[in-house]
Parts: structure tokens; sequence; C-alpha cells
């Protein structure tokens, strides 16, 4: 697995912050490519999910966590949907490919990364799904996970 430093850019996301289980992350994707549609808006690259606490932490309901897609255009916020501007962030990325289940051994292989290469973690790990689950075998789905940092 390479792990790489990178920029993500400043992007305006709309967003859904949610507490409870992981299984309604497609419904929470699906409610916010609705509300992207129904504006009219350009989707500006794929879905991805700010994980605040985990499943090894706390029970499943207690789990908190935010999904976004990157779009363009001008929208506020609607029901459980919300607009915000991310702003330009330094973080370690890594590529895995295979089911979302195996997700956490590369968050852990990048938290081990930057404390082995003067990093300083300073943000929840971000989830970028890359491949659509409707669309492709569990085996075969990409997803880019990353670290905010900063040099130390």
């Amino acid at each position: 697995m390479e792990i790489v430093e990178k920029k993500l850019e400043e992007r305006q996301v709309a967003y859904i912050t949610y507490k409870g289980s992981y299984e309604e992350v497609p419904v929470l994707m699906g409610e916010i490519v609705g509300f992207i549609m129904a504006k009219g808006l350009q989707i500006m690259g794929p879905p991805y999910g700010v994980y605040f606490n985990s499943p090894h932490e706390v029970p499943v309901e207690e789990l908190i966590y935010e999904i976004a897609m990157p779009f363009a255009g001008e929208a506020t916020g609607k029901g459980r949907v919300s607009i915000k501007t991310t702003p330009e962030q330094l973080v370690l990325s890594a590529v895995y490919k295979g089911p979302y289940s195996g997700c956490g051994d590369v968050i852990g292989a990048l938290a081990e990364h930057a404390y082995k290469n003067g990093y300083e973690i300073v943000g929840p790990p971000v989830e970028t799904y890359i491949s659509d689950p409707n669309e492709t075998p569990e085996s075969e789905l990409i997803t880019e996970m990353c670290f905010p940092v900063k040099k130390k």
C-alpha cells in the first residue's frame, strides 16, 4: 500500500451529519444526491465520509459521521442537508481496493505512518468512495482513505 502526502483543495459540499449505524450511509448519500439534482447543481467529485468515532470505541447507535458530496453552484441547505466550504487540507492518503470492512486496517496504517514520519494528525479520517457499490463487486471497490495532518 502506497501512502502519499497531498493537498485536498477547498471545496463546497452538501452534507448530512448523522448519529447511528453505518448501514444508513447509502440512504444519506441518496438524500444528498437527490438534493443536488433537485437544485440543478453540478456534482464535482465522489461522495465521502468523515468519521468522528469508531465502532471499536462506541456502540453502533452512538457512531457519529458526516456524509458529503462536492458540488458547484449556489445553494442553501434544506432539511437534513447542509452546505459548507471545506478548507484546503494537507493529508496523508492511501487508496484501498476491497470491501469496506477492510478500511479500518488502512486507517491504522495511515496513523502509524503519520506517527513514524513526523506528522501530527489534526482531524478525523476521511473515506472517499471512488467506486459505486451498486455497480462494483465488493472485492473491487476502490476507496481513498485520508487523515488531515500537519508536519511536526
